[in-house]
């Protein structure tokens, strides 16, 4: 005990000292922090004390050089806080590049504002932040703060690299833990980064001189690139709740016991119209939808952060008498109807919209958002109880292909939900397409949307006839000029959730004509020019996040006095990355027809692959682009 206490006052005595000996000018910084970096974090110190199960004071010290306008908002100088939090010390110095105090921040000078947005109902969530505007570059701030915690299920995690364009000259991490309190920690993606692991009780961390990193466009997303130090308690405490996450099971035990099943009873007449809804159907999972569609048509989402830390849903029987909800509320009041008239459901945790999973192996609290499964025999069907115009069972890209944790009253289970791949995230657009005399185009259009590509699309139903003549001029089509929407009919068949779009349009100009011939781009409605950045020297590895497949099939009638003469030959692609076929085809003296298939797999790839990829692009864009001409009679 006394060697702990020693190592306590030792690891505190030190942070202390490395504090008033910090070298405070940004002139002459080596190349080795300033190169593709925006700003440079010289210091960063975590501590966190574990005072008891329900008590933990977090100490932050942040010394960071903002190199140049886009270096301000690495700043980060706010401290979050509610109200089982107590903010006891903030403040913040500025220094000019010379390293003299140019301006100092008391608690008082901070702003404090709602952390949520106009959306919420109730929060207690808020923060304290700095609003510095700078008079030159570059500057450096210190900031300082400390607050105390009754709630301890959520223990800062340390991300040494937090950013990109940000590199760290210093960073610490520590926890002192003297009622010795039963901590579990995970290491993330540590291998490639200096980090020194100083000691392992009490948990001491460190890096020094890491370079910045720059943001690759189609990269593996940061949370899997970046370094991330996962800190929890076996035994916890939520806003006043004692809780234990020994293993997902216990963890799923807890939640349900704790914050759940006291809240998913309904008054006996709405227990009556429910069983009266689906008196006359005999499918569980038909019946589920009819409950899906009564919640959808009843109810919408309004986030209610009340409870215990956000985590406990609004009781069914408020939800049922306010019509509103979060998406714990809604999905608390789905289950409960589901309970009345007999179709197994179960709360789920899920990371959204960020495509991340729950950690398997790291039980603790986790996820951003809930949704409702429905085991179905094995055959799980997923709900998003927060939405009024998803079809039953269809999650889209916001939770679609992750880890959950379904809540049981038997415990937690990792399951992962429906996964929409490549080939099933499909679109086929048919159309009919007549050139004029003069150079115009006159089109019918018929696009067709499944999977992920269906997701995309079928909200456009609920847009105004002006905002969605602006979508298809300025965002589908935005590379034809001169088109004009003429009528637009949609068909959404949320049974097999696919959504058509028929579209007639007209764009004048879009030939090129001169005495001989007739010069036009044969690919009118659906060009992918996408060309990925050009990486001299690549350093992550490629990620195609999502797979889909376009195909397209256009039948062109030229006009009067011209005649088709040479046509390009079939062109065909096949790599690791997908498949491209483009045609076309002379069907008689005043017709053609342009087919078009592009498939791209979704996957990850070695970093030496991306130049491949960008070539497979290129030559794509290159074939959108094809022109051909008409001889003129």
């Amino acid at each position: 005990m006394k060697t702990y206490l020693f190592c306590i006052i030792a690891s505190i005595f030190c942070l202390t000292a490395n504090t008033q000996n910090f070298n405070l000018s940004s002139n002459n910084l080596p190349e080795l922090l300033t190169n593709d970096a925006n700003a440079i974090v010289r210091k960063h110190t975590i501590e966190i004390t574990l005072e008891a199960v329900d008590k933990m004071v977090v100490k932050e010290f942040r010394a960071v050089t903002v190199l140049n306008k886009d270096g301000n908002k690495k700043v980060q100088a706010y401290v979050n806080y509610n109200n089982d939090t107590k903010v006891n010390n903030l403040s913040a110095r500025v220094y000019d590049s010379n390293g003299k105090e140019i301006k100092k921040y008391s608690k008082s000078k901070f702003k404090d504002v709602s952390a949520v947005d106009g959306g919420t109902l109730y929060s207690d969530s808020r923060v304290k932040y700095l609003e510095h505007t700078p008079v030159a570059y570059p500057y450096t701030i210190i900031f300082e703060s400390e607050y105390t915690n009754s709630t301890t299920g959520f223990i800062p995690s340390w991300y040494p690299v937090d950013t990109y364009s940000t590199s760290v000259e210093s960073a610490e991490y520590k926890i002192l833990n003297p009622q010795r309190l039963a901590i579990k920690t995970k290491e993330k993606n540590f291998g490639t980064y200096p980090i020194q692991k100083i000691t392992k009780d009490p948990i001491h961390y460190k890096i020094e001189n890491q370079p910045a990193l720059k943001y690759e466009n189609s990269s593996i997303g940061f949370s899997e690139l970046m370094p991330c130090l996962l800190v929890g308690l076996n035994n916890f405490t939520l806003k006043g709740v004692p809780g234990k996450a020994d293993n997902w099971k216990e963890f799923g035990l807890w939640m349900n016991d704790k914050l759940i099943k006291h809240n998913v009873s309904l008054n006996e007449a709405t227990i009556s119209e429910a069983k009266n809804l689906v008196k006359d159907i005999e499918s569980d999972m038909d019946k589920a939808k009819a409950i899906y569609e009564f919640v959808q048509n009843k109810t919408r989402y309004i986030s209610v952060q009340v409870g215990i830390g956000g985590w406990e849903p609004i009781p069914a029987k408020e939800v049922d008498k306010l019509g509103y909800g979060d998406c714990k509320g809604l999905t608390n009041y789905t289950k409960a109807l589901l309970d009345a008239v007999g179709v197994e459901s179960y709360h789920t945790l899920v990371y959204a919209p960020v495509h991340k999973d729950i950690d398997k192996d790291f039980s603790s609290l986790q996820g951003t958002h809930m949704i409702l499964n429905l085991p179905n025999n094995g055959n799980d069907i997923w709900l998003e109880c927060t939405s009024q115009i998803h079809p039953f069972g269809f999650l889209g890209s916001f939770t679609d292909d992750r880890n959950v944790l379904v809540i049981t009253p038997e415990g937690g289970i990792i399951k992962r939900t429906t996964s929409y791949k490549n080939e099933d995230n499909i679109q086929t657009t048919k159309a009919k397409i007549e050139l004029t005399k003069e150079g115009n185009v006159i089109g019918d259009v018929e696009i067709t949307s499944k999977g992920i590509q269906y997701a995309y699309k079928f909200p456009i139903e609920n847009k105004s006839e002006e905002d969605l003549k602006k979508y298809y001029t300025s965002d589908v089509w935005s590379y034809n000029n001169n088109l004009d929407v003429k009528s637009i009919e949609f068909q959404n068949d949320k049974d097999n959730i696919e959504f058509k779009e028929n579209i007639s349009v007209t764009i004048n100009d879009y030939a090129k004509i001169n005495e001989n011939e007739f010069l036009f781009r044969v690919n009118v409605f659906n060009k992918n020019s996408y060309i990925p950045k050009r990486y001299r020297d690549r350093k992550f590895p490629l990620k195609i996040e999502r797979g889909y497949k376009d195909v397209d099939e256009f039948t062109i009638t030229i006009p009067e006095n011209y005649s088709i003469q040479q046509l390009p030959p079939k062109k065909e692609l096949d790599s690791k990355f997908g498949e491209y076929t483009m045609e076309i085809k002379k069907l008689d003296d005043k017709t053609l027809l342009y087919s078009k298939s592009i498939f791209i797999k979704e996957g990850v790839y070695p970093k030496t692959e991306y130049n491949s990829y960008r070539k497979f692009r290129k030559t794509i864009a290159k074939q959108e682009n094809l022109r051909i001409a008409l001889q003129k009679n």
